[in-house]
């Protein structure tokens, strides 16, 4: 019975013991259930925290990305308004290397230009220099013109002969009349006396020592009235002037002495001119008929004709080329 009773305690017992180890067990598996799920649950909440913080992070990055979007935009629009910058600055490169090649053009025009005005600057100044010899020499001849020409009226002022001097050439107009009888060539006794007075004192001042060196040429010319044909004025024109020469140059006349004569063979020229000189009266338009029968003595000084062009430039006067 004891035994029994012992069995049943130890049986008893042994229950217990398995029991307590159920429910010791029993309480472990929910502790580790407990565990399981508290970590479990933790791991959830950190699995939410860390997908909320993805989640986050996720929208972080779409706001950057759009941020890089808008400053890649930005930058786009920023380059290209660079290459627009650049473009505008490669076409006013474009456009200075132009201005400067223009530049260039207009500097080497300019000193082109400069070159030609530098020559032009030198051509007026040797012209200027003959023009200031060229005045000299026409102020010398005109001087020598007017010393003559006072000479001849000085000379002739208180003769009998019946001479006018011009006082602007010094030419002297001889009356027709006192020389030839009308439509004549024939020296008249007093148109001879007349001569051989006159000749003298024209040969006199002329061969002046003062203007013996200047006088290169004395002409002698005749002229008639406007009756008859211009030819046969022309031929009776030259017919006086060579019968006043005739008596100017014969020998045997000694009007001259043999050096006047010698030094007047040598410059003395006779010319007719028919009528294409008339003489007028004071209304201009009718010709003095006597007046214009004449013989005239001239004197031509040395390069007077060049001193003519002289004057004729000098008062703006254009040479032209007849046909």
């Amino acid at each position: 019975m004891k035994l029994r009773r012992n069995r049943r305690k130890s049986e008893d017992e042994e229950t217990s013991y398995w029991l307590s180890y159920s429910d010791m067990m029993a309480g472990l598996l929910l502790v580790f259930v407990l565990i399981i799920s508290f970590t479990i649950l933790q791991s959830q909440t950190q699995y939410e925290e860390k997908t909320e913080e993805l989640a986050a992070i996720e929208l972080e990055l779409l706001s950057a990305q759009s941020e890089v979007a808008g400053q890649d935009a930005e930058l786009e629009a920023q380059k290209a308004e660079l290459e627009s910058q650049q473009a505008e600055i490669d076409a006013k490169d474009l456009e200075l290397e132009s201005q400067q090649a223009e530049l260039d053009a207009n500097t080497s025009a300019l000193d082109t230009l400069k070159a030609l005005l530098d020559g032009k600057e030198l051509l007026l100044q040797e012209q200027q220099a003959q023009l200031d010899a060229q005045q000299e020499q026409l102020d010398a001849v005109i001087g020598v013109r007017t010393a003559i020409i006072t000479a001849l009226r000085d000379e002739f002022e208180d003769t009998d002969l019946k001479v006018a001097v011009d006082p602007a050439t010094g030419s002297i107009t001889m009356d027709s009349s006192i020389l030839f009888d009308k439509d004549d060539y024939t020296l008249k006794p007093s148109g001879e006396e007349f001569l051989r007075e006159f000749l003298p004192m024209y040969v006199k001042v002329l061969f002046n020592g003062d203007f013996k060196d200047y006088v290169s040429e004395i002409i002698i010319e005749g002229h008639t009235d406007t009756d008859g044909t211009y030819m046969h004025n022309l031929e009776l024109s030259q017919q006086r002037a060579l019968a006043v020469a005739t008596l100017c140059l014969d020998e045997e006349n000694n009007i001259l002495t043999p050096e006047e004569l010698n030094k007047l063979k040598t410059i003395l020229t006779a010319n007719g001119r028919s009528f294409s000189n008339p003489i007028y009266m004071a209304d201009g338009k009718t010709v003095d008929m006597d007046a214009s029968r004449r013989v005239e003595f001239k004197f031509r000084l040395n390069d007077e004709e060049m001193v003519q062009q002289m004057i004729g430039v000098l008062n703006g006067e254009a040479e032209t080329d007849e046909p």
